[in-house]
């Protein structure tokens, strides 16, 4: 059953995955009337929020798009720092809310920070244990059947936790992005219409990953349960 369910979702995430590249690629090609890149943007809302300890740098990649709390980094993707279009707008705005997110102590941005060591330290364990599983590892010399499955769930937890507070960091953000284009008059009335379409799809695949956190998670307590 639970191959069943992760196909589904390998599936749906793929299929959300490729609508945004597809939505990414469409207003890639649609010009700003600003004729703004997506660097000066990006620097030029920080500004507005009198944010000047950010920097704004292009990073390898494609929608490799972040900001980093730790070193206080609005990192774009060389088509999004570089483009003069839509997507480079929209892309370029929603990083630098999470700047202002990060500037505000914005609570759900601190809580997903302070996640970021235990969830990396859960994936890790947890992988681990699925690989030496598949290998014919026996864990039960070392843990009851219940004991393993409980400390699944522990694991799982803490994932599923982590997916569900990265939904209102994000959805934050684009409201913010959106706000901030819209108020600047860097996009006009049709262009944000757009980036809202490009952003949302992009929210999508955060709302893909945490249903099926919750998912996983709900299986293994039913196991537990049985």
């Amino acid at each position: 059953m639970i191959w069943i369910i992760m196909i589904g979702f390998m599936i749906a995430g793929a299929i959300v995955n490729s609508k945004l590249k597809s939505k990414f690629k469409n207003y890639s090609l649609i010009p700003t009337a600003s004729s703004m890149s997506g660097k000066e943007i990006a620097e030029k809302m920080l500004k507005d929020n009198n944010i000047y300890d950010v920097k704004v740098i292009s990073v390898p990649g494609k929608l490799t798009d972040h900001y980093n709390p730790m070193d206080k980094t609005v990192n774009l993707s060389p088509d999004v720092y570089q483009g003069r279009h839509i997507a480079a707008a929209a892309v370029a705005a929603h990083e630098c809310g999470h700047a202002i997110q990060h500037a505000n102590a914005y609570q759900w941005l601190q809580m997903r920070s302070q996640m970021v060591p235990v969830v990396n330290l859960s994936s890790k364990m947890m992988s681990t244990i699925f690989l030496l599983g598949i290998f014919g590892v026996s864990f039960l010399g070392f843990f009851s059947f219940y004991q393993l499955i409980l400390l699944f769930i522990i694991l799982q937890a803490v994932i599923t936790s982590f997916t569900l507070i990265t939904l209102p960091v994000e959805f934050d953000a684009s409201k913010r992005a959106l706000n901030w284009l819209k108020s600047s008059n860097i996009t006009n009335d049709q262009e944000i219409v757009y980036a809202k379409d490009a952003l949302k799809w992009a929210a999508s695949t955060y709302l893909v990953s945490a249903l099926a956190a919750v998912t996983y998670l709900l299986y293994y307590i039913s196991i537990l349960r049985d």
